[in-house]
């Protein structure tokens, strides 16, 4: 019940944003009456609720900005009485009230975690109101401070959990260069549904894979990675090659949280003694060949996306006829911006448009991929929306 000689009697039709609750665990009477009066002479907007216990005070706290605590209660003496208090308050401050002019346990109250240590008798109407307010205004800030340094402790945990999960090429040979770029659509992520990999499995076989998981949530990314994992595992299993996206395609099956969810594949193996290529396309865009000064698209096959309908994609022999090459994958994020004010996409024969650009011929081949990036979304008018991963094999001078 609100103290009937306190501060809600000339307030009481106050809105609840412009006053504060305090609830005062007080067993003495005269001490809580003249609380009550201190903060009604001073127009205080204070509504004022009392317990004589901390039994009773455990029942009226639900909803209180402040608690004023003395230290000398029925069924509860000195600092226990405010760790319990502490407890049960939850988001409310608390400020000892107490008649106890003890400097040293003023310091170990506050240290326990009381926003403010008042004598009985040192305090004025006005004096106390003020101490109540801050105290309100010092915890909702010690409140935020917490949560804001939880959000950022998550934040440094998500981030150090996803940069764990990002691929790092597994590959010794010097006889090509692979250099990668990937940037998540989602914002403030550092992985999505997008995913790339490289394995090498003896000194003259290499194996590529781009692919995109459908969507761009936390769900999309963690089975993205799943994928990559997996495809992985199969390469360095020896698994025959025409059974590898077979099975990829079970595991995104089995591990997939809605039956609407697809991804897209495009693997490439690589004989370097043979300088040849093998491409598999599970409804992927084609790689790009740039080579003899000229690019064009591998001509490979589209396939079916994974999680449709199985089928085994149809494997492209592609034969390189210099030692001087490179090859894209990329994602369709690349090639999903528009080109001018229409709805015009850039696609695949946008992009060969962009590396067959005579300004391209002054990017060295690791910043090639961060440069399409730029021009894309300089066309685009802006950032690319989805998540964008490629991979860049080159060989010899690799144009």
């Amino acid at each position: 019940m609100p103290y009937p000689h306190g501060g809600l009697a000339r307030h009481a039709n106050l809105p609840p944003g412009e006053r504060l609750r305090v609830l005062l665990v007080e067993d003495d009477e005269g001490d809580a009456f003249l609380v009550g009066e201190l903060l009604a002479e001073t127009n205080s907007m204070i509504e004022l609720l009392v317990a004589t216990s901390l039994s009773q005070a455990r029942q009226r706290i639900t909803g209180v900005d402040c608690v004023l605590l003395d230290l000398g209660l029925p069924d509860a003496q000195g600092l226990d009485g405010l760790r319990q208090v502490l407890e049960m308050s939850s988001g409310a401050a608390v400020c000892v009230l107490t008649g106890r002019s003890d400097e040293h346990l003023g310091i170990v109250a506050v240290a326990e975690g009381a926003q403010d240590y008042l004598v009985k008798g040192q305090v004025d109407g006005v004096l106390l109101t003020r101490a109540l307010r801050y105290a309100v205004e010092r915890k909702r800030a010690d409140e935020n401070a917490r949560r804001l340094r939880e959000v950022e402790l998550r934040q440094a945990e998500s981030a150090r959990l996803e940069r764990g999960l990002l691929p790092q090429p597994l590959m010794t040979t010097d006889e090509v260069a692979v250099h990668t770029f990937y940037r998540p659509g989602r914002h403030a992520a550092l992985i999505g549904g997008d995913f790339f990999d490289v394995v090498q499995t003896r000194p003259d076989r290499l194996y590529l894979i781009v692919g995109d998981v459908c969507g761009h949530g936390v769900d999309e990314a963690a089975l993205g990675v799943e994928l990559r994992v997996a495809w992985r595992a199969l390469v360095l299993a020896g698994v025959p090659d025409d059974e590898v996206l077979p099975a990829l395609e079970q595991v995104l099956m089995s591990e997939r949280r809605l039956q609407e969810i697809f991804a897209t594949v495009a693997t490439t193996r690589l004989d370097l003694d043979a300088n040849r290529a093998t491409v598999r396309l599970a409804g992927h865009p084609p790689p790009l060949l740039l080579s003899g000064g000229r690019v064009v698209p591998v001509p490979a096959p589209g396939g079916l996306l994974l999680g449709v309908r199985p089928r085994r994609p149809i494997a492209y022999d592609l034969e390189f006829d210099t030692d001087d090459w490179s090859l894209l994958m990329y994602t369709d994020g690349l090639i999903e911006g528009r080109v001018g004010a229409g709805n015009e996409r850039l696609d695949v024969l946008g992009l060969s448009g962009l590396l067959d650009e005579p300004a391209n011929r002054e990017v060295s081949l690791p910043d090639l991929p961060a440069w399409l990036v730029g021009r894309a979304e300089q066309i685009n008018g802006g950032p690319l929306a989805d998540d964008v991963a490629m991979l860049l094999v080159s060989r010899g001078g690799g144009r």
